[in-house]
């Protein structure tokens, strides 16, 4: 199942965020072999606050950027051994899986080491040139009974932290290399089984399933040693010996352990400093969620987005270039949106992107569910300011229509009650105000306009114009925009005052007005896409 993130533009407006959720219940609903994610890319502003409480809808989760990360790669399915299981039983773990390295967990499932192929390779590599050593890491003679498939005889006194031997030599001569501590494996030889208890061994393996003799047995018990039959031959039986310890005794520890967040090129970077080429993926626990490998890194499938209100690279989400875009739906002009695929895209001249989604759950004979129709009617109302904004359509006004009908609401009591909640900003800072609504638009010779738009009931904000253009000044330098405006839209009046940081003048004049200030008189202006944003484009 693909994730598709359903995203509106970064400061989103009630439309962006509306649709976002209406599309992604509809497509949901169509395509149920893919889980469509409605998401947002900045705060909530008052609107979409005042809608989402209103008709109980969650507000959609906050999507930082569409950049891989090591979650969207790491392989899921991957084994794990705890550390106190035998190095045998991991080893056959990853011969079983063609793997070349296994996380290793505590008995919390938390991460404490990694058991590589290297770490295989090494240990026997060393016991090819000596007899295996448990000076460092005593043995287990539970693990040992385990690993053999054996039966314990005798439980041993001593600690099992001496050398191995498999005893082929005459008795006589054991002494002069075998020592207290030591793990015997000897066959049905009951002299060199007796010499083996007499110097003082841990453990005796009788191999090949042969039980020692009942006076050996006796002697062993009473000089501490223990007794266990295998069932293999003396050669297996070794092998498998020097094979039960536990792996957190060989394991490579501080392994290389990754947030399921970070960015995947980071975690590239980081995998190139460890010679196994691999990072654990854990979450806040320390427990293992997945591996990255060198295979995860190449060519891997991007995260899909779905673009709703927007078709603006610089309104996206960030990394959205490097995202698979599924379909773009939008009511506004072609933006600089390029794909790496064909893709349905709907530039459509209404006045709202809800509009075409409701259209479009109409037209595949679905109703959205009540909350979301809620969302959708306030987001067509407050794109199209109670649909008398210059870019209302007949379809805009069909489709609140059906949605009152739905509901069972009166749709210009429903959006005065919206606007009449939301314009009252007064003990809202300046800096958010003119960040709540704006637009980035792209002009000629790579500059940068900023449009952000505000709707009140009355013009009682004008009476903070200086706070605010105070603010946009500083955004406007720190942002290097050419013009940062700030639309105060009055639904009231049906006018709006544009405040201006930067070339007031030119942004008069393509207003066909002679430059007065920094604040211009825009009566009959409601619409920031068809009324403001084209003049600003075209004087730029």
């Amino acid at each position: 199942m693909q994730t598709i993130y359903v995203t509106g533009h970064r400061n989103p407006d009630l439309d962006s965020i509306a649709s976002a959720m209406g599309y992604a219940e509809l497509k949901g609903r169509l395509d149920p072999a893919n889980r469509y994610v409605p998401v947002r890319l900045g705060e909530i502003n008052a609107q979409a606050r005042w809608a989402l409480e209103r008709s109980g809808a969650p507000a959609p989760e906050l999507l930082d950027h569409v950049m891989l990360r090591a979650r969207d790669v790491m392989r899921h399915d991957y084994p794990r051994a705890e550390d106190a299981c035998p190095l045998r039983d991991v080893g056959r773990t990853m011969a079983a899986n063609d793997l070349d390295l296994i996380p290793i967990v505590d008995g919390d499932e938390a991460i404490v080491g990694i058991l590589t192929a290297r770490d295989l390779a090494r240990r026997y590599v060393k016991e090819s040139g000596e007899p295996s050593s448990f000076a460092d890491r005593p043995a287990s003679v539970e693990l040992i009974v385990e690993v053999l498939g054996g039966r314990l005889l005798v439980p041993p006194q001593r600690r099992l932290n001496g050398r191995l031997w498999a005893v082929t030599v005459d008795a006589e001569t054991m002494g002069s290399t075998m020592g207290p501590n030591d793990i015997a494996v000897i066959g049905n030889r009951t002299d060199a089984q007796r010499k083996a208890v007499e110097i003082g061994v841990a453990l005796l393996v009788a191999p090949y399933d042969v039980e020692p003799d009942a006076e050996v047995l006796a002697e062993a018990e009473a000089a501490g040693t223990g007794v266990v039959v295998s069932p293999l031959d003396s050669y297996v039986t070794g092998r498998l010996v020097s094979l039960s310890v536990p792996v957190r005794e060989v394991m490579t520890r501080d392994p290389l352990v990754v947030d399921p967040d970070d960015l995947l090129t980071d975690v590239a970077e980081r995998i190139k400093g460890v010679h196994y080429s691999a990072a654990i993926v854990a979450d806040d626990d320390g427990r293992p969620m997945g591996v990255v490998t060198r295979a995860e890194l190449v060519n891997p499938e991007p995260r899909h987005v779905l673009l709703v209100d927007h078709a603006e690279e610089a309104q996206s989400a960030p990394g959205v270039g490097e995202a698979h875009i599924v379909e773009i739906l939008d009511h506004h002009h072609i933006g600089s949106i390029e794909t790496r695929f064909p893709v349905t895209a709907v530039f459509d001249p209404v006045g709202s992107t809800a509009t075409l989604v409701v259209e479009r759950f109409r037209s595949h004979g679905r109703e959205p569910r009540q909350p979301t129709a809620a969302m959708l009617l306030a987001a067509i109302l407050s794109d199209t300011v109670i649909l008398s904004s210059p870019t209302t359509t007949d379809r805009d006004r069909e489709v609140v229509e059906y949605l009152e009908e739905l509901l069972r609401i009166d749709a210009r009591s429903y959006g005065t009650e919206m606007f009449e909640a939301s314009s009252d900003v007064g003990d809202v800072p300046a800096s958010e105000i003119i960040r709540r609504d704006a637009k980035e638009y792209e002009v000629s010779g790579g500059r940068r306009l900023c449009v952000a738009q505000i709707e009140t009931v009355g013009r009682g904000l004008l009476t903070r114009k200086d706070e605010l253009l105070g603010a946009m000044e500083l955004v406007r330098d720190r942002e290097d925009y050419a013009v940062y405006a700030l639309m105060v839209t009055d639904i009231v009046e049906k006018g709006t005052e544009l405040l201006v940081a930067g070339d007031a003048a030119a942004v008069a004049r393509a207003f066909g007005l002679e430059p007065n200030g920094s604040v211009l008189d825009l009566p009959g202006v409601m619409s920031r896409k068809k009324q403001v944003a084209p003049k600003l484009l075209a004087a730029f």
